[in-house]
């Protein structure tokens, strides 16, 4: 972990929770997809044109994490329906690095130390406590449906990150790979949308076009630059700190959207915080 990829990865971390943010503040989770879906695939087109095509070996990965990416982002939909932002967000984003964790020392042979392992109790620690912490209404009670979605949304995303881990590496083309598995990817929640919508979906869409492609922009860069520390990093702890936007977007749930983030979330969020650091810096 280079200053350079550090830098890359903390920088993907503020835009995609910011595009996150953004994609939760438009109530109708369809139409906040479609137009960051849409929007990358028109810039991954335009892209293309200029980048190289990736290696025959990377394809096989590129159809397998769209197909994973579809997933994610119907789980992504399905969480933020039902959950807080300021809570559904750190759930799946820090479900993530325990999982990638796991993979990764299973398929590639990057076994953690010491160190990092007990960052994954730790960071598990704080995800028990925000799954405990209730979603909706003043109780403590936890919103299952909600959790189940979070989770669900976390698993989904470790997969697709050792799948591309290994895919951009084969592909001889950061940029070329990125581009492609946004236009495979990209597709499905806005075709799925114009099926559903029909001729009412331009309207729909039109109030919240700006805001739309802005998170398109930056859902882009930000797996962009997350795709090319992959090229230069191991997985783990490129997942670890990429996940330091746990704390970005908690901090955008009680600012911009008034959630509430009392001190059980706040002491939650940080033992994630921690145990992220420890699985990236452990040794």
């Amino acid at each position: 972990m280079t200053p350079l990829v550090t830098l890359a990865v903390l920088t993907a971390a503020v835009t995609h929770a910011s595009w996150n943010a953004l994609a939760h503040h438009i109530k109708d989770q369809l139409l906040s997809f479609t137009l960051i879906c849409g929007g990358s695939v028109l810039i991954a087109l335009v892209a293309a044109l200029f980048v190289p095509l990736p290696a025959a070996g990377a394809w096989p990965y590129l159809v397998a994490s769209a197909l994973l990416h579809v997933a994610y982002m119907a789980l992504l939909m399905r969480s933020f329906t039902l959950g807080d932002f300021g809570q559904m967000y750190p759930i799946a984003r820090g479900t993530a690095p325990l999982v990638v964790t796991a993979l990764a020392a299973v398929f590639l042979d990057e076994v953690p130390d010491g160190g990092q392992l007990l960052g994954v109790a730790v960071a598990c620690a704080g995800l028990t406590g925000l799954a405990v912490w209730g979603i909706r209404g003043k109780g403590a009670r936890p919103h299952w449906p909600a959790l189940l979605a979070a989770g669900a949304t976390g698993l989904s995303i470790a997969l697709y990150t050792v799948v591309d881990g290994v895919g951009v590496r084969a592909s001889g083309s950061p940029l070329g790979y990125i581009a492609w598995l946004m236009i495979l990817q990209g597709l499905a929640i806005p075709g799925y949308a114009l099926w559903t919508r029909r001729g009412a979906l331009p309207r729909q869409l039109r109030p919240y076009a700006g805001r739309g492609l802005l998170g398109a922009a930056l859902s882009l860069s930000a797996y962009s630059l997350v795709l090319w520390a992959q090229t230069k990093a191991p997985l783990a702890p490129v997942a670890a700190l990429r996940e330091s936007s746990i704390i970005v977007g908690a901090a955008i749930g009680a600012v911009l959207f008034k959630e509430r983030f009392g001190g059980p979330r706040i002491a939650a969020a940080g033992l994630m915080a921690a145990g992220i650091g420890l699985m990236l810096y452990g040794g």
